[in-house]
């Protein structure tokens, strides 16, 4: 009877971040991360799933071992989003939500400002295909009516090994 129950996460919505898995070569403006103006940074990010496949988990390298994160995704059935914990070597700690909507994954946190301002941090997936993707890190500060870019990375799938 054990085959006749439904695996935790198996609905289309908790496959929606499969695209994300895998090792990829990352691209970006220096100057988006404190490097040289016209200069391009480099880094890695591995994503595998984890937990009976119910979880991604992601590492994050920038080239030299100057930064590193992890983070852990699900998708919450009960919401009908997605989860994201964040953490990295400067101490951030980050909870994200979103959804996957017209081919785009879109997560989103907030965070309270020393003078008390509200801004809102949100993280895109766009332009997504089977070899590249885009990653963009905005944040908005009229309650999302308007969005500024502040690192846009190129996502390169690593070739395979033979």
């Amino acid at each position: 009877m054990a085959n006749d129950v439904a695996k935790p996460c198996s609905s289309p919505e908790a496959h929606q971040f499969d695209f994300w898995l895998g090792d990829w070569e990352l691209t970006w403006p220096a100057e988006q991360t404190g490097g040289v103006a016209g200069e391009i940074a480099k880094g890695s990010n591995h994503i595998k799933k984890i937990m009976t496949d119910c979880a991604l988990q992601e590492h994050f390298d920038f080239a030299g071992g100057s930064f590193q994160g992890k983070s852990w995704s699900v998708y919450n059935s009960r919401l009908k989003k997605w989860q994201q914990t964040w953490i990295d070597s400067s101490g951030a700690y980050l909870l994200f939500e979103g959804v996957f909507s017209d081919g785009k994954m879109e997560l989103c946190t907030q965070a309270q400002e020393r003078d008390g301002k509200v801004i809102i941090h949100r993280m895109v997936f766009r332009d997504i295909s089977e070899s590249s993707l885009f990653w963009d890190w905005q944040h908005s500060q009229d309650g999302g009516l308007s969005w500024q870019d502040k690192w846009n990375i190129h996502y390169q799938r690593k070739a395979k090994s033979q």
